[in-house]
């Protein structure tokens, strides 16, 4: 993988060189620098990839590129005109950064964030020019979390406040919200601080009717929740969502919102997403039961089959908040189990359907005696079987199946027997031989079933070296 890094200025002269060194024309000396630097290993992620326009009089103009362009015209206009008069500009810099991640790279490095942060904090008494700059920032920050600053985050305290009732900009701003917090735990911390989530959650209840506002809003929500920041040995993900439910009726909040919108496959799907992060303790879990939210599940379920990644995500809801073992009986009851297991059989093919399905099954049958009876009766096995055979190389599809044979056997012993007439042992020792990581649970499975496998002891608690 190419790891080395250049600057767009050194790109550019290669570009400019082939250009007048070897009379290339520009297409064929911007590709000719493209292969260049990519055989000696250089990341051109980072690098926009565009031939060097020349002036009108022939000398090179050092910023050639037309995100730079815009931003030009932005900084030089910041005393001497109001907003309204850089419109034109600002929406050509946001058409420019949305263009890719190194268009929004190279005005980032060229410090573009003051220059649209000025203007968006001088935009704040006109509506449609707060919203022209608010969507520059949400241009630029996207995938680049580490540009917002106390200052940028004061603004969008107050944006929030000053325009809660204006669905149009509350959307953007939230927007904004949500990429600055996507892989940064310290702009959640500070921001959470700040009193975001009561924003979050407000705009959520006052504008429920605004299905792409109660999306954007719940999946900031959402991110909140995350645990993603590689350079934070611990985030406080837990906290967050028990902060959003306790503190902010969050569970309330999005499930009324969902019942703002029974037919927008779009918003329940982000609904769901968002609900199953917040599933964090028993009682939320049934909270959710108990406010319609696993209704309201089971029926996006049993109405949307069709389609693959939304199964996905209504099965990851049902697999969180089924931890609670009420609510296991409520899914079974409620059908939950026929939903599944069609909805498996109905998506084979896809990975990720397989390994919440076989998840959900799991968690419902464990230590649920009952339950199990119900998932043998309608296929579960079998389907958790079959996809095991489909999906050889995927790792989390031969664990979670294994975790539900597993939970499966362990409560009615006589089932063994029938997993292994479906070629269960077979299939397990495959694979332990594909996966090293499916060790423990493959050979518990195997054990759990009957079948012989050898367990080796680590360590039997004697005196002397762990080495011997």
């Amino acid at each position: 993988m190419a790891t080395r890094r250049i600057t767009q200025e050194t790109f550019d002269a290669v570009v400019r060189e082939n250009m007048e060194e070897f009379e290339m024309d520009p297409d064929e000396a911007l590709k000719e620098a493209v292969v260049q630097f990519e055989s000696q290993g250089v990341n051109l992620s980072y690098i926009v990839k565009t031939a060097p326009a020349v002036s009108s009089d022939d000398k090179q103009e050092e910023q050639t590129h037309e995100i730079l362009q815009a931003l030009d015209s932005l900084r030089i206009g910041k005393d001497s005109v109001g907003v309204k008069e850089v419109t034109a500009d600002m929406k050509r810099f946001t058409e420019q950064c949305s263009l890719g991640f190194a268009q929004r790279y190279l005005a980032a490095q060229k410090d573009a964030y003051p220059v649209i942060l000025f203007y968006c904090k001088k935009s704040m008494e006109e509506q449609e020019d707060v919203l022209t700059a608010l969507s520059a920032l949400v241009a630029l920050t996207d995938r680049q979390p580490d540009l917002l600053d106390a200052e940028g985050q004061q603004f969008l305290m107050n944006v929030l406040k000053k325009y809660e009732a204006d669905s149009s900009v509350t959307r953007v701003a939230i927007c904004v919200v949500r990429q600055c917090c996507l892989k940064h735990e310290q702009n959640r911390q500070d921001l959470i601080k700040g009193g975001v989530l009561t924003l979050l959650t407000g705009a959520a209840t006052q504008h429920k009717g605004c299905a792409e506002l109660v999306k954007e809003a719940s999946a900031a929500l959402r991110v909140m929740t995350f645990d993603d920041d590689v350079r934070v040995t611990f985030g406080n993900a837990h906290e967050h969502a028990k902060i959003i439910v306790l503190e902010h009726n969050g569970l309330k909040v999005l499930i009324e919102a969902a019942k703002a919108h029974p037919d927008n496959t779009s918003v329940l799907s982000e609904l769901c997403s968002t609900l199953s992060r917040l599933a964090v303790r028993n009682e939320f879990c049934q909270d959710i039961c108990d406010l319609g939210g696993l209704k309201l599940i089971m029926t996006l379920l049993a109405d949307s089959y069709e389609t693959a990644e939304l199964v996905r995500q209504v099965l990851s809801a049902i697999r969180a908040i089924a931890g609670n073992d009420d609510v296991k009986d409520a899914v079974v009851n409620a059908g939950g189990v026929q939903l599944i297991v069609f909805a498996m059989n109905r998506h084979m093919n896809n990975s990720a359907v397989c390994e919440q399905g076989c998840a959900c099954l799991s968690v419902l049958a464990l230590r649920k005696p009952n339950n199990c009876k119900v998932i043998m009766e309608n296929g579960g096995a079998l389907a958790a079987v079959q996809a095991m055979k489909t999906h050889t190389d995927v790792l989390n599809v031969q664990k979670q199946a294994c975790m539900m044979m597993r939970n499966l056997v362990s409560h009615i012993s006589d089932l063994s027997k029938q997993f292994l007439e479906m070629g269960a042992e077979a299939l397990i020792t495959q694979a332990l031989r594909t996966h090293q990581d499916c060790g423990d649970v493959g050979k518990a499975a195997l054990r759990d079933l009957g079948c012989q496998v050898e367990l080796r002891e680590l360590w039997t608690g004697k005196h002397g070296s762990l080495t011997q």
